[in-house]
């Protein structure tokens, strides 16, 4: 597998490496599979099929500087932030479960080479001891498949719980330490740095690297366009006054 870099390594939003995966199916997925890993500042990313005013706290994410995107995979929503990383699997393979089986399969090998009891659900999650540490979605273009997903190394809880707008009953019942409960963080479980992570990933699922042009990141910044329109991110009806 051949690990995806930038001609320089900056910050971008989110929106950036949704395009960054689509981009590599479309243009640069002809040979090996491809992989990357990336950080962003405090983010909401939902599914394709949600409704942001049902899905993301629109007034705690104003309150507190957290973005909010809407991404191409199905699946539920999701907060990520600086102490997350987040993963990108790109394949030829446009079948899903044969997809969707191969990618878990390398990150709890992964995960479970390192000395974690790491195991994987139906559900496209990877857990830790019976709890979750990574949620993962899939979607496909002609040819091609995009696996993306979370890898819980550490996270601002309170921002997990509030950024996501869930039933009523739901947030009263189940405060920070119910969502502990079912969450787990891998620095409680390995004595590496997010980077070491980060780099041991890199190093024990790919073997050679490819790094994208500053040509390859104007084409990005382009596709890009799609995933910051407003009628994209909210829907018609939701669209802001």
């Amino acid at each position: 597998m051949i690990y995806v870099t930038l001609p320089v390594e900056r910050q971008h939003r989110l929106s950036f490496y949704l395009a960054m995966e689509e981009f590599l199916a479309r243009q640069k997925n002809d040979g090996d599979d491809l992989f990357f890993t990336w950080q962003v500042e405090p983010t909401v990313i939902f599914g394709r099929n949600q409704d942001i005013c049902s899905e993301v706290n629109l007034e705690y994410c104003s309150q507190h500087g957290i973005q909010f995107f809407r991404r191409k995979s199905g699946g539920g929503c999701v907060y990520a932030d600086r102490s997350n990383l987040m993963m990108s699997y790109i394949t030829r393979s446009d079948e899903v479960t044969t997809t969707f089986t191969r990618y878990m399969q390398m990150v709890t090998k992964a995960l479970a080479d390192l000395g974690l009891p790491a195991t994987s659900t139906q559900n496209n999650d990877v857990l830790v001891d019976g709890r979750k540490v990574s949620g993962n979605a899939f979607y496909h273009i002609p040819g091609h498949s995009i696996v993306h997903g979370t890898m819980l190394f550490d996270t601002d809880m309170e921002h997990m719980l509030h950024a996501i707008t869930p039933p009523q009953t739901k947030l009263s019942k189940h405060g920070v330490e119910s969502v502990r409960q079912r969450i787990t963080l891998l620095k409680e479980h390995t004595g590496m740095t997010i980077v070491e992570f980060q780099t041991y990933l890199r190093e024990s699922l790919c073997d050679s690297s490819l790094q994208l042009t500053q040509t390859d990141v104007q084409a990005i910044e382009t596709l890009e366009q799609e995933y910051l329109n407003p009628i994209f991110i909210y829907g018609k009806e939701n669209l802001p006054l």
